[in-house]
């Protein structure tokens, strides 16, 4: 759980500490910076509405029956699964373009005024925010309980983020997005597919879905989740000893399906002469 918990906090921060530096770095560059505190004041509140959100969600989960908690935890869990699923393709395709796309809306937005860069910041932060929330809720209910590992690695991963952020800005490192969210991408494709397992296995527990005692496989003797080979195989691809049929199908079914589509060339577009590459920094002349 540490590893994948750790992708989720640097992949979902990066993206919105590249968002808070675009932002940033425009408003210093275009002499506004008395527009930065409506930016600034954007984040607090998306971190304030997500923080809100999920201790709403964690507090009324622990209230409900067990029945209950598996249906709302499966759901929040295929949820997350469609979050991550299109987050991964959108920056795979916006990735090279991100920083004017940022900039243009930017702009028209200080046309509008200062109440609409504060509102563009929180949807931009507060998008990535409630994604994170909601695929983290669902790789926590995949651990153990009593472990705090995803919490450490959640934690981990946002502060290399935001420090990977900040050097970004301060035009201390290149960075090539695009590789980065296709080899990330493809680590998540596989997470996710385990957490949409484990979503299916709540509904089953739920008497939601049909098939509980119908397993696939039972390896809780050759390779128990409790091994060190068996935790490794958990934290990375969510592994579990007993995987039901439906389990199993579900699973094979979103990797060969998701990473097929992920991987399958593109066809290359060619880049307008403005267009930022993705190995450019953030901090970059006007």
């Amino acid at each position: 759980m540490l590893f994948s918990a750790l992708l989720i906090g640097l992949r979902e921060g990066l993206e919105a500490a590249l968002v808070v530096s675009i932002l940033i770095a425009f408003l210093v560059k275009s002499e506004q910076r008395s527009s930065l505190k409506w930016v600034w004041g954007g984040v607090a509140a998306a971190l304030l509405i997500c923080v809100a959100i999920g201790t709403f969600v964690a507090y009324t989960i622990g209230e409900l029956r067990f029945e209950q908690q598996e249906i709302v935890g499966g759901s929040l869990s295929i949820v997350a699964v469609g979050f991550v699923t299109w987050m991964i393709f959108w920056m795979r395709a916006t990735a090279r373009t991100l920083a004017k796309e940022l900039r243009g809306k930017l702009s028209d937005a200080l046309a509008v005024g200062p109440v609409a860069v504060a509102v563009m910041a929180l949807l931009a932060v507060g998008r990535e925010g409630l994604e994170t929330m909601a695929f983290f809720y669902a790789n926590v209910r995949t651990a153990e309980r009593g472990t705090h590992q995803p919490l450490i690695g959640f934690i981990v991963g946002i502060l290399i983020a935001v420090v990977l952020g900040w050097l970004i800005y301060r035009g201390a490192i290149t960075f090539n997005l695009g590789k980065f969210f296709n080899y990330t991408g493809v680590l998540l494709v596989f997470v996710a597919a385990g957490i949409l397992a484990y979503g299916l296995h709540d509904l089953q527990e739920a008497r939601v879905l049909p098939g509980l005692n119908t397993l696939a496989f039972d390896l809780s003797g050759p390779l128990p989740e409790d091994s060190w080979y068996g935790a490794l195989l958990k934290g990375l691809f969510n592994y579990s000893a007993q995987t039901t049929v439906l389990q199993a199908v579900v699973w094979v079914l979103y990797v060969a399906v998701v990473l097929t589509v992920f991987l399958w060339p593109r066809k290359e577009q060619p880049a307008p002469v403005s267009s930022v590459p993705s190995a450019v920094p953030v901090k970059e002349n006007s």
